[in-house]
């Protein structure tokens, strides 16, 4: 639905009202600093209670399920395995090369007479051609085909709809991570958890020195769903940077969060704003309302295709208390490219 112009007149000047007074300085550094023990002590109260499961998300991500007679798809998997055979193929060559060298410097030894030396060389030489390229380490979903990571899983309420689908599909893989320690108990102990398809950890992506428990490069989807809105603004841009590098080539990222001026947003009162957009609820935890071009900004920064970016309006009426209320969100579908640089070609050469 459209807002009239004296609609989106009133959100403005409700929005101004309340970020009038900003919450004192000591005490935005608390929020940032005690973020998790915020949301530790948010889902000790609420625990599996408080948000409905996302049912939805099928309907607005269908990229969540693998698409095996996709064309796009294969031919993305062509050109990822064309680097990595090319890659692998200049990495043989070096390889013969060096070894030609060797055999070379060998060979100059034993005419000159020493024997032993030189059957000691020959011995070495067997060995090293007995030797089996190392194997990468396994790791939770290491055999999968398709793989997927929901960043601020919470209670779960994103993890079973999706595992639940996902059943008929054993070649994928969810990872889910959430910075409270709290939460990811509650998925790990909820009946519907599988281990076997699902590995759920405590992570904080504002961090970027934390390795996860998979290589980069390998995810298919994430799914970035009402987290980076309780994010500061300032490591909002950082944290995309991070997550982009978790992809694969033509991998996506899926992004829906609190729009400007959405009733949450109207609803604040004087005192709990932080910064421009940037609020604190009472009971800690933090949010942030944006705009469709603030979100192109960050995910174009972090080098990703816009496939998709809207803001989806949405009248809710309260017929018990016949009150409207407007929601605001904003939706996006980010790639990242398929062609390769010259820089992801030498990386590959690298891991080869």
């Amino acid at each position: 639905m459209q807002w009239s112009k004296e609609e989106e007149a009133a959100a403005r000047k409700k929005v101004e009202e309340n970020s009038a007074v900003r919450v004192l300085l000591e005490e935005q550094v608390k929020y940032e600093s005690e973020a998790s023990k915020y949301w530790d002590t948010f889902y000790k109260i609420h625990k599996n209670k408080f948000f409905k499961d996302r049912n939805w998300l099928l309907r607005e991500f269908p990229e969540i399920l693998p698409v095996d007679q996709n064309t796009e798809e294969k031919a993305k998997e062509f050109l990822w395995d064309h680097v990595k055979t090319n890659a692998a193929n200049s990495f043989s060559r070096s390889v013969t090369m060096l070894e030609e060298k060797n055999h070379y410097k060998k060979s100059s030894v034993l005419s000159d007479g020493q024997s032993k030396a030189g059957s000691n060389f020959s011995n070495l030489d067997s060995e090293e051609h007995r030797k089996v390229p190392l194997k990468p380490e396994p790791f939770p979903g290491s055999n999968a085909t398709f793989r997927i990571l929901e960043v601020g899983c919470g209670a779960g309420n994103s993890v079973f709809p999706i595992l639940d689908t996902l059943q008929n599909a054993p070649e994928s893989f969810l990872y889910c991570c959430d910075f409270s320690s709290g939460a990811v108990e509650l998925v790990k102990s909820h009946s519907a958890y599988r281990a076997a398809q699902c590995c759920a950890f405590v992570h904080d992506v504002c961090d970027d020195g934390l390795p996860y428990p998979f290589p980069d490069g390998i995810l298919d989807v994430i799914l970035l769903v009402f987290v980076l809105s309780s994010i500061h603004p300032d490591r909002m841009q950082g944290v995309i940077n991070r997550l982009s590098k978790l992809l694969k080539p033509g991998g996506m990222l899926l992004f829906r969060d609190y729009g400007r001026y959405d009733k949450t947003q109207l609803r604040f009162k004087i005192g709990h704003c932080l910064s421009e957009n940037f609020y604190v609820r009472g009971d800690g935890t933090r949010a942030y309302f944006f705009t469709k071009g603030e979100v192109h900004n960050m995910f174009h920064k972090a080098g990703l295709d816009e496939k998709q970016n809207l803001v989806d309006r949405r009248l809710q009426v309260n017929r018990k208390k016949q009150v409207k209320m407007h929601r605001v969100w904003v939706q996006g579908k980010f790639q990242k490219p398929l062609h390769l640089t010259q820089k992801s070609s030498n990386l590959m050469f690298s891991l080869s």
